[in-house]
């Protein structure tokens, strides 16, 4: 079950970011503030690190993997939207394969990130924290840099009422709340 689950929350934080990108326009992909924020193309090339070093291999070796070049992914040297979504869909699936392998009894097995133990389902946990933290910083920048409407990702201002009694509307079940989402 919580394999499940964690599974859904990690599709459904993709998702997010997946429609808040494809609100822009490819130029505005790379756009930052200052030479101190990242673009959303490093955000996500961010991630998509992190994700191979975190999920390759994941049961046998160190999640911070010698070949990661960690710093590099701060680098804004992605120009194509093809090139940063590949990147994006590489990273992610990567994750979900690992997801999909382990079974009910992987989830107490310890694995390292750094030398530092964590069951697997802690290492989930954390990489359930940390992939939202970036793709909330995706969902606002996009926010920020659209220049025109933003189609809201979640419930509309002023639509609480109706999104509710749709909920509401339905009997009570035992549901993940991404279910109507995904």
């Amino acid at each position: 079950m919580f394999l499940e689950t964690a599974e859904k929350q990690f599709l459904y934080y993709k998702q997010l970011g997946e429609k808040a990108m494809a609100q822009l326009e490819t130029e505005q992909l790379f756009q930052s503030w200052h030479e101190d924020t990242n673009s959303i193309g490093v955000i996500v090339k961010h991630l998509w690190g992190n994700m191979l070093s975190r999920w390759t291999d994941v049961l046998n070796s160190d999640g911070e993997k010698p070949w990661r070049e960690r710093d590099a992914e701060f680098v804004n040297d992605i120009s194509t939207r093809e090139e940063l979504m590949d990147k994006w869909e590489e990273g992610w699936q990567c994750l979900l394969s690992a997801l999909r392998a382990f079974a009910a009894e992987d989830l107490e097995r310890i694995i390292y990130i750094r030398n530092e133990g964590h069951t697997v389902m802690e290492a989930i946990i954390r990489q359930l924290a940390h992939y939202p933290y970036h793709v909330g910083q995706i969902v606002y920048a996009a926010k920020m840099i659209k220049e025109t409407p933003w189609d809201s990702l979640s419930i509309p201002r002023n639509a609480s009422a109706d999104y509710n009694g749709g909920k509401f509307a339905k009997p009570k079940a035992r549901r993940h709340f991404t279910e109507d989402e995904l």
